[in-house]
């Protein structure tokens, strides 16, 4: 007999300290020789990035011991920290000085750049028996230069293959060696607006654009020949493959109503792979992700069940390593062998919690004030407890960063967190999200601050509408950009009860002014230029209007935070306190843009559970009320 009691405060197996130890991200895969080697953060180990393996005979070492963090730091954001060779040598980004190193397995490691200031590497790829990076380095400015480099084993200097743009990504050398691949943009545009797909032969210098170029953001190209190439493009809005030799015209490779590609925040990012006989292993998005094989005979699902961040890690032969997340949630990592179509799980991909308690997306589309609204929504889930009859559930609305981002069908060991405990989840794709073509990610140009507002208070109310949701219930939370959402959407609609912001922004000017070179002009396009745009920066922020702040808030912050720095989260703690309005604020210090140590994890999820017992007025058990000043 199920138990009846209160949404909110149904007994939860789901605890902070087990979701912080849940399904380990995996952070890129490489098959080596017979064996598969993969990235992997390590939440009991302060967020660390190990390497671990899989031998032929699946036993799992790690490659990376503690406590080597395999961490780049270009574009702030990183990505791409490590590689391998096809006879088993690592090759890493160290954290703690951003140079790179050689490490064989059981080894010691070894510098492979020299000490030389503020220099970073990042993007390491290693093809055709070279090593690959994007090399950023800082100087007295603001604006650091960046280069594909070629780094040599020896440990002698780089030799600079390609640079002059503000910024490259996704190096490709053809398989003879003599041509180099790359995306290549600059400011103001951010690389999901307008890239070039360029081309250089080596030996020449000679350089030309492929395509690219107004708005339109080619990405990840990658050879199929010595003078032929397979990339990704969005001429007609979609980002869809195509093949080009080069010196003749683009060829659509299975077009479809589908995103194949999407934001570069990250180096190092693959949606797709080429076998060595002409098939093409790629990843379509459409709301959510689908992993499909595409032959001369036509497209064909591979039945690799990733439906949300799904990557095409690797691809050798007849193989590929498929990293993502299950409509269960589990983060895990396949390798699909195309010819008998089986899938093998390497790591992951099955959750700590039986099925039970994990909710099931519902995909909801919704009208708002400028146009239709994407998001999934995850009821309240539990085999053994009720609510009493008529009691409607209280939901969070969960606001993505970025804001040019995306969550797919995939419930996160957050969400099963709350929704265990009978508190509803809406995770909302608002204007502006990747997923759903060009047209709906641009629908935010200028109105960062009002699209994603009226989106996620339109798909919020819709919810309260249909009897779903407790209108009176209705918290907001989100991080960075999704935190900026959160302010706004407590300062300027009726529609949430508490807001739970995470190193949020809460002043546009401050941000411009502060944030890092990658995104120094981001908002040009969310926002407008400055100085011009000043007047719409200074309405948009929340911190200009206190006086709007009326609702209960937690707001969440990492002490070495470059992206969004403690000042902002402070000025809104002092802003709430001169106003009156119930609040909370916790500085974690030695965490940076997003939280990554198993102690953050563990207190933040108990701080906000604990905070909506106390701002909605139900039990949590286990976890203590948050007093709020």
């Amino acid at each position: 007999m199920p138990q009846t009691l209160p949404y909110g405060s149904w007994p939860s197996p789901l605890t902070p300290e087990a979701v912080s130890q849940s399904s380990p991200r995996v952070d890129g895969a490489r098959f080596v020789g017979d064996e598969v080697w993969w990235g992997e953060s390590v939440p009991s180990e302060g967020g660390r990035v190990a390497v671990r393996r899989r031998r032929a005979d699946g036993s799992v070492e790690t490659v990376l011991p503690a406590p080597a963090n395999a961490r780049s730091s270009v574009h702030e954001y990183g990505g791409g920290a490590w590689t391998a060779s096809d006879a088993g040598e690592l090759f890493y980004v160290e954290k703690a000085d951003q140079r790179v190193y050689a490490l064989t397995p059981g080894g010691s490691a070894r510098v492979l750049t020299p000490e030389s200031g503020d220099v970073r590497h990042g993007g390491l790829a290693w093809q055709h028996g070279v090593l690959l990076a994007i090399r950023e380095t800082h100087g007295r400015g603001r604006v650091p230069s960046r280069a594909i480099v070629r780094i040599p084993l020896d440990g002698s200097e780089s030799v600079v293959l390609a640079d002059g743009s503000d910024f490259l990504a996704h190096p490709a050398l053809s398989p003879d060696g003599r041509r180099l691949a790359w995306i290549a943009w600059n400011h103001p545009d951010m690389p999901w607006d307008a890239t070039t797909l360029r081309v250089r032969t080596l030996d020449t210098g000679e350089t030309h654009d492929l395509t690219g170029g107004g708005r339109r953001a080619p990405l990840q190209p990658v050879w199929i020949g010595d003078d032929e190439l397979l990339y990704a493009d969005d001429p007609d809005g979609r980002w869809n493959l195509y093949r080009r030799a080069l010196d003749g015209d683009p060829q659509p490779v299975a077009p479809v109503d589908a995103d194949t590609g999407g934001p570069v925040w990250v180096l190092g990012t693959r949606w797709y792979g080429a076998t060595t006989d002409g098939r093409i292993v790629a990843v379509r998005t459409d709301g959510g992700d689908e992993v499909v094989e595409i032959a001369p005979s036509g497209v064909r699902p591979t039945g690799v069940p990733a439906v949300a961040g799904a990557a095409v890690d690797d691809v050798r032969g007849s193989r590929a390593l498929i990293s993502g997340t299950t409509a269960t949630g589990s983060a895990g990592l396949w390798s699909l062998d195309l010819d008998s179509g089986t899938a093998d799980l390497v790591t992951g991909g099955a959750g700590s919690w039986g099925a039970e308690w994990m909710p099931s997306a519902r995909a909801l589309t919704t009208e708002g004030p400028h146009g239709p609204v994407h998001a999934f929504a995850y009821p309240p889930t539990h085999p053994d407890a009720v609510a009493p009859e008529g009691e409607r559930p209280p939901y969070v609305v969960f606001v993505h960063g970025g804001p040019t981002s995306h969550v797919g069908p995939a419930p996160s060991a957050k969400t099963a967190f709350f929704t265990s405990r009978g508190i509803g989840v809406l995770d909302v794709n608002y204007g502006g999200s990747t997923g759903y073509g060009r047209a709906y990610r641009e629908r935010l140009l200028g109105q960062w601050g009002v699209v994603d507002v009226d989106d996620v208070a339109a798909a919020a109310s819709a919810l309260a509408s249909a009897g779903l949701a407790d209108p009176e219930r209705l918290a907001i939370e989100g991080g960075s950009a999704g935190g900026w959402t959160v302010l706004a959407a407590v300062t300027n609609t009726d529609v949430f009860s508490a807001g739970i912001s995470r190193y949020g922004v809460g002043d546009a000017r401050a941000l411009a002014e502060d944030t890092h070179d990658f995104e120094a002009r981001y908002l040009d396009g969310l926002i407008g230029p400055l100085p011009d745009a000043e007047a719409v920066y200074v309405d948009r922020s929340p911190l200009s209007h206190p006086e709007r702040f009326r609702v209960p808030l937690l707001i969440l912050q990492g002490s070495e935070d470059r992206v969004v720095p403690p000042s902002q989260a402070e000025a809104i703690r002092d802003s709430l306190a001169a106003h009156g309005i119930p609040h909370a604020y916790v500085l974690y210090e030695g965490e940076g843009h997003g939280f990554r140590r198993a102690e953050t994890v563990v207190d933040s999820l108990s701080r906000e559970l604990g905070f909506l017992g106390a701002v909605f007025g139900f039990e949590t058990p286990g976890i203590a009320p948050v007093s709020l000043d």
